[in-house]
């Protein structure tokens, strides 16, 4: 998919009046410890950064690569967390839309639009639209991807230093094969989310 087929909803809904579109994206809502991360960006219309795409298609170098540029061409962005505790307080959807309103809440203009990755949306003061597979199809969420993943990676990186054992520096709390197997020998961290492991631990 190109870069200018990334544009054709912003430039749908700038057809109808709507400039300032903020893209909207989460990271971080299947692993087993750890925040969640939500991105909120505003780019110029029709802005070329070339690679953009879902930041689950790209390479981690890829995503590095991306996110100053991300950072320095945007109008305005903002990243949004929901701890473990809010996760497990809460349920996961709720702390994904607390993160996404956080990130919203961190932008210096206000948006005309905000565009959602998923079928499933936070409610914002302003209108709100959702894309499914939006990371893929626009380029304002493909972004948001990006600085949200980035972002995440990051804190699941500091977090492998603070509680080792568990490989978080390789999978970011992912539920993977030697992250269950370090669950068996450490039992779970601070940064677990509990209820995220009741089945695991047979819990009710």
């Amino acid at each position: 998919m190109s870069d200018v087929n990334l544009w054709e909803i912003e430039q749908t809904w700038a057809d109808r009046g709507f400039h300032a579109i903020c893209g909207i994206d989460e990271a971080g809502r299947g692993p087993l410890a750890g925040p969640v991360c939500a991105a909120a960006v505003i780019l110029p219309e029709r802005l070329d950064i070339p690679g953009l795409n879902d930041s689950k298609k790209l390479t981690d170098k890829k995503r590095r690569e991306l996110f100053p540029i991300i950072e320095e061409q945007a109008i305005a962005f903002g990243l949004g967390w929901a701890s473990q505790e809010e996760i497990d307080e809460i349920n996961i959807l709720q702390a994904t839309f607390l993160a996404m309103s956080r990130a919203v809440e961190q932008l210096k203009i206000r948006p005309d639009l905000a565009l959602v990755d998923g079928n499933r949306a936070p409610a914002l003061d302003l209108p709100v639209e959702t894309v499914v597979q939006g990371d893929s199809l626009s380029a304002s969420i493909a972004a948001a991807s990006v600085l949200a993943k980035v972002s995440r990676d990051d804190v699941m990186l500091r977090m492998a230093e603070e509680y080792p054992g568990y490989g978080f520096e390789v999978h970011k709390g992912y539920g993977t094969k030697a992250h269950y197997e370090a669950l068996r020998k450490f039992g779970p961290s601070p940064i677990h989310r509990r209820t995220f492991l009741k089945k695991f631990y047979g819990e009710k």
